[in-house]
């Protein structure tokens, strides 16, 4: 039996176009057919946003055709897409670590909530309570 995982929206970003900035475990757990990949709903949103404000550095990054493309994407990443629940939306509101970050929030809820491990080069999602792999 394989171990769910959440994407980070970094990790996803790292998968499609440098590949080489995933560590290996999380390289390995990734490309493991016995696991089942997330992504949240909320890493479109995080994309989205962050194409908005000019801060995603990815070189070879072309952000209108992955927001045109994002399901395509994510089906041939071989990932499901986990929608944001009101009860991750009260969950990631009410925690009470001090990140305020409200994207890393929501994964955080959501993985708490269904008991998945995070991939994410992030610490702060040490903070937030949550299994993490890197």
């Amino acid at each position: 039996m394989g171990t769910d995982f959440l994407v980070d929206t970094h990790v996803l970003l790292f998968a499609f176009y440098e590949p080489h900035r995933l560590s290996a475990t999380a390289h390995k757990a990734i490309e493991n057919p016995d696991h089942v990949l997330y992504v949240s709903s909320a890493s479109a949103w995080e994309i989205a946003t962050k194409h908005r404000i000019g801060k995603l550095n990815y070189p070879d990054l072309n952000v209108e055709e992955l927001l045109l493309e994002y399901p395509a994407h994510l089906a041939r990443f071989g990932a499901v897409e986990l929608a944001i629940l009101s009860t991750h939306a009260l969950y990631a509101g009410s925690m009470k670590a001090p990140h305020k970050d409200p994207f890393d929030r929501i994964l955080a809820a959501q993985a708490r909530l269904e008991n998945l491990t995070v991939i994410s080069a992030d610490p702060a999602f040490d903070a937030l309570g949550v299994r993490r792999l890197w």
